[in-house]
């Protein structure tokens, strides 16, 4: 079959548009990377776009150098793995019994959750809520305070609300409990968001430092990844500024890891593992278009 001028017209407009849009996604990735692998005194200068100029895994190996890096990175892989499946879990239970109509505070409750995405109690309350509670310098620090998520619950109530209510009712005909529908039913047909909210939590907890640096920062035992590399940075840039001009490229300088370098390849070390998990997530998302085709 014969293509037209507008069929050949529309596949180039088409192809060119994904192009440009293929290219302005990657090019801040590439940018980083190519950043986070050359050389520190020579990013100084500038003007580099997503190749390398002076190719170097110095970067790389300050990072990874300090010891201390590999057990902190199994305090964050820890941390994100039970923090993630505890909140999900408790932002679940909270989430169904608030899709009820038979729970009879249900507005009340859900008024008191959207209270407290506007109002907080300040820095100060919050520190002296988790000492109260013996939680300092405690593993669980990093998981109890933000088990639940206001936003998480009413985006997770939601779609339960939307969820074809016959299902629960044919349960309780069978005699099933409110605890089965809820694992056996209502679970299951959540996987699409559950999966989202699981990617959400999972990168806060991979991404916070500063609990650590409030709560636990002199227990080395309890130190995460994403405050480790912020010392990190910190100490390049008190190096960088106590020791050398940035305009200057003696022999000093080039021992001196610039922050733009380090701060780069931490973006990398810090997000390779969250690529590394979003494609098995990738595929409930598209399940979440199609869920809603369930017609009662």
């Amino acid at each position: 079959m014969k293509r037209s001028f507008g069929d050949i017209a529309f596949d180039v407009v088409n192809y060119t548009i994904m192009i440009v849009i293929a290219i302005v996604t990657l090019y801040p990735f590439l940018h980083v990377l190519a950043i986070s692998f050359n050389d520190s005194i020579d990013t100084i200068r500038g003007g580099i776009t997503i190749i390398p100029r002076t190719f170097t895994l110095e970067n790389y190996k300050k990072i990874l150098s300090d010891p201390i890096i590999g057990w902190a990175t199994f305090v964050s892989a820890m941390r994100t793995l039970i923090g993630t499946a505890a909140g999900i879990l408790s932002t679940a239970m909270v989430a169904y019994v608030l899709s009820r109509e038979d729970f009879f505070a249900r507005r009340f409750v859900s008024g008191l959750f959207v209270v407290t995405m506007y109002v907080s109690g300040g820095m100060i309350p919050s520190y002296m809520l988790i000492r109260n509670l013996n939680l300092l310098n405690t593993f669980w620090v990093y998981i109890i305070p933000g088990l639940i998520s206001a936003f998480n619950v009413i985006i997770l109530r939601s779609y339960i609300e939307g969820l074809p209510y016959e299902l629960q009712e044919s349960a309780k005909i069978d005699g099933a409990n409110d605890f089965i529908i809820f694992a056996r039913i209502v679970m299951p047909l959540c996987i699409p968001v559950i999966a989202t909210l699981s990617l959400f939590i999972a990168v806060g907890h991979w991404n916070s430092w500063f609990d650590t640096y409030l709560y636990c920062s002199y227990n080395k035992k309890l130190t995460t990844l994403q405050y480790e590399l912020q010392k990190i940075l910190v100490n390049a840039q008190l190096q960088l500024t106590s020791t050398q001009d940035i305009h200057s490229y003696g022999k000093g300088m080039k021992k001196t890891i610039s922050p733009e370098s380090i701060r780069m390849a931490m973006t990398v070390v810090a997000t390779v593992p969250i690529l590394l998990v979003y494609p098995f997530v990738q595929k409930y998302f598209v399940q979440g278009l199609v869920i809603g085709a369930v017609k009662s």
